[in-house]
């Protein structure tokens, strides 16, 4: 016996009876409506089913359970005032330090001098790639260099920067300027050199000429490897200000510390920390927001 494997006749198919649908059947797995015709049902992401939690609060959850344990281990002695002041005493000889105006005038100085460094840093760093992305002989003459000076321990050099411009100001900004300089230049110029070489060649066929080129193509791709060098490079500028601050200051937060450091004074080099780390983060937010508005025309994915 043969089995044939013929399509059916169309014909056929057309005569028999479909399956008729019984409104309001549970059987048939699909809602219908008074007339009998299916419901449509709107499908919602399984991302926006869950519990909807401000973000707000998600971030400082984190924060506010580490302090609450802080508190726990110094109520309970686990950690003795010499090792670790308690969260409310550092909170009263933080408003102590508010009150007398010593904790603002040393922010003031710091702010200053982070500042100073910074701008030198971004001009230097940013000039540097600039040159070395652009065209093959500034790469050629530059990025050894760099690439040469970057492996060097910058705070190492502090003392021959003191040798060099004294002990005032000088050698702190110049510290800060060489922790900065770096990273915004390797994210710079690796942003430059990353380029969708398509959109070159798509720019010159359009008949953009060499600095129509760098300005409506190579400078808007390299910005977002800018935007990360400038985050990165705010950390370092606050790492660098650290060091510099700690050699030679008679003003500063980094000076804060010494003198607390020289009496034992737990809960001061606490503050100053704290004190550090706000900076910081208001920095990156700066930084963060800039980035937002920058650039908006590339769409990125933000989590879910």
């Amino acid at each position: 016996m043969s089995i044939s494997h013929a399509p059916p006749d169309p014909d056929v198919v057309a005569k028999s009876p479909a399956p008729e649908a019984v409104p309001g059947d549970s059987d048939s797995g699909t809602d219908t409506d008074s007339a009998g015709r299916p419901e449509l049902v709107p499908l919602v992401p399984s991302s926006t089913r869950r519990t909807r939690v401000p973000r707000w609060l998600r971030r400082t959850s984190g924060p506010v359970l580490l302090l609450i344990l802080w508190q726990l281990l110094s109520s309970t002695g686990v950690l003795t005032p010499d090792v670790l002041a308690s969260p409310g005493t550092i909170a009263r000889v933080a408003g102590d330090l508010v009150s007398d105006g010593s904790l603002p005038n040393a922010m003031a100085v710091s702010l200053q001098r982070v500042a100073i460094g910074l701008l030198f840093g971004v001009v230097v760093g940013t000039g540097l790639a600039l040159v070395s992305g652009l065209f093959r002989i500034g790469e050629d003459l530059v990025d050894a260099s760099v690439q040469m000076l970057r492996t060097v321990p910058f705070v190492g050099l502090i003392p021959l920067f003191i040798i060099w411009f004294g002990i005032g100001e000088a050698p702190k900004i110049a510290i800060i300027t060489l922790g900065v300089s770096f990273p915004l230049y390797l994210n710079v110029y690796a942003g430059i050199r990353g380029v969708d070489a398509q959109l070159i060649e798509a720019g010159e066929s359009l008949g953009l000429s060499r600095w129509g080129l760098v300005r409506h193509v190579v400078l808007p791709g390299a910005l977002p490897g800018a935007m990360t060098g400038l985050r990165y490079s705010l950390g370092i500028s606050w790492l660098a200000l650290v060091f510099a601050e700690q050699i030679n200051a008679d003003a500063g937060i980094g000076f804060l510390m010494v003198q607390a450091r020289d009496f034992l004074r737990t809960d001061v080099i606490v503050v100053c920390l704290i004190v550090y780390a706000f900076l910081g983060l208001l920095a990156d937010f700066v930084v963060r927001t800039l980035e937002r508005l920058l650039l908006q025309w590339r769409p990125t994915f933000t989590g879910r």
